[in-house]
């Protein structure tokens, strides 16, 4: 079998040490089999295994090998669609267990990068960038909803006050969100997956599930080996493929794009974003930029339906950066890569049980850095008995994409289209 390396990313060009992990061989026993090696099949592993479980991870490619060591690498609050969204669909009970929960994600992940002493460049601070007077309304809209959740890390910023903290003239405000931040993705994953494998966790790389067998003892089947277990979280999100096809039904695997520049002088990286914070605007199809450690801007934006490489990502994204920042018209692009996220037609996340030992959760719809942290929590509680939360995410209704598969890339480009040119249009 020809081993998946990683993507030629800036991440996986600055990742820490990396260590061979070994193909699944043979038969393996366990309390719970986790499919995949991101963000939320590690998250889930540490809960599990703090709580006493014997856990092992297939894991199809490297740990991080998707969503989880290729995104913007920023701790962004609340789900794709917010607590308001939820609250005009749901019951109130089921709204406030989700909104009580809309700002857990970003807490564990400090809390886990300090008890496992995880090096993954932490900083504080993200911004919501307004580009026009009705995102300024919004963003005030929404510091009122999330400050009735007990969120209040916020501040609002006129014209003047965001260029204080972004050079850019595109902006007419803004909000400050201070347990935002940013964070080195590759390298929360490998500490992570590190922290598993201290914990007595086992994580089998290149070693993709191929098949599930159901049933009171499910047993999950890789080329060369199989796990039994009393439990399987499938975790794959937008690399699940056709494993589960009742849960392909009801999402798509889109693209994103990211280019990182070569890295600036010290002098430019601090005029660009004096206080390091990361930023995204407030567009239906946003762009979301950050600082590295090494003084790199990385900036990314664009969504590609149905997840095909595009063939000139430069070409797609500097002039969004561009736009942003015209004073890096002469700065070179060393890195340019793509990843894929799981859509859903709610932009909600789903989550539930197949039978009654398969739980998975996908689909969190370009919110996943801190809504996979929280995840992985709640499937563990779920594991052990207490359901309660993870119920509230489960009985959220779900569709499948009008006229199935065959559909969803038109039907979902013809929705951001609309999207666009009323952002573009200001209406």
């Amino acid at each position: 079998m020809a081993h998946t390396a990683y993507p030629q990313s800036y991440y996986a060009a600055s990742a820490n040490p990396v260590p061979e992990r070994p193909e699944l061989n043979g038969e393996v026993e366990t309390d719970v089999c986790i499919v995949g090696a991101g963000y939320t099949g590690l998250s889930t592993a540490i809960a599990l295994l703090e709580n006493g479980f014997k856990v092992s991870i297939v894991e199809a490619a490297k740990v991080g090998f998707g969503a989880s060591g290729r995104n913007g690498g920023q701790i962004v609050n609340s789900y794709s669609r917010d607590i308001d969204v939820i609250e005009r669909s749901v019951g109130p009970k089921q709204a406030k267990l989700l909104g009580d929960m809309a700002f857990e994600g970003g807490r564990i992940i400090r809390e886990r990068i300090a008890k496992y002493n995880i090096q993954c460049d932490l900083k504080d601070g993200g911004v919501f960038a307004a580009n026009t007077p009705k995102h300024m309304k919004h963003l005030e809209s929404q510091k009122k909803l999330w400050e009735r959740y007990g969120h209040t890390q916020l501040e609002l910023m006129d014209a003047k006050r965001i260029r204080e903290v972004v050079d850019s003239d595109v902006y007419v405000g803004g909000m400050l969100d201070m347990s935002g931040g940013h964070i080195h993705p590759l390298n929360l994953a490998l500490g992570e997956a590190a922290a598993v494998e201290s914990l007595g966790g086992v994580i089998y790389e290149q070693s993709p599930a191929i098949r599930i067998d159901r049933g009171a003892s499910p047993v999950v089947h890789t080329p060369n080996g199989r796990i039994k277990a009393k439990f399987v979280v499938v975790a794959g999100n937008a690399y699940l493929g056709n494993l589960i096809p009742e849960l392909s039904a009801k999402s798509m695997p889109c693209g994103t794009q990211v280019i990182t520049t070569e890295p600036l002088s010290a002098e430019l990286a601090k005029s660009l974003l004096p206080q390091d914070y990361c930023v995204e605007d407030c567009n239906y199809l946003l762009d979301y930029y950050r600082l590295t450690s090494d003084k790199r801007l990385i900036f990314g934006g664009g969504v590609v339906y149905g997840a095909r490489d595009p063939a000139n990502i430069e070409a797609i994204i500097r002039p969004k950066m561009l736009k942003a920042f015209p004073q890096l018209k002469d700065v070179k692009i060393d890195y340019a890569w793509t990843g894929n996220f799981l859509l859903t037609l709610s932009r909600l996340p789903q989550v539930g049980r197949l039978g009654d030992n398969i739980y998975y959760s996908q689909g969190c719809s370009g919110h996943g850095v801190t809504y996979t942290h929280l995840a992985g929590k709640v499937l563990a509680e779920a594991l052990r008995g207490q359901a309660e939360r993870f119920d509230a995410f489960a009985d959220l209704p779900h569709y499948p994409f009008p006229g199935g598969r065959l559909f969803q890339v038109p039907f979902s480009a013809l929705g951001a289209w609309y999207y666009t040119m009323r952002d573009k249009l200001g209406v």
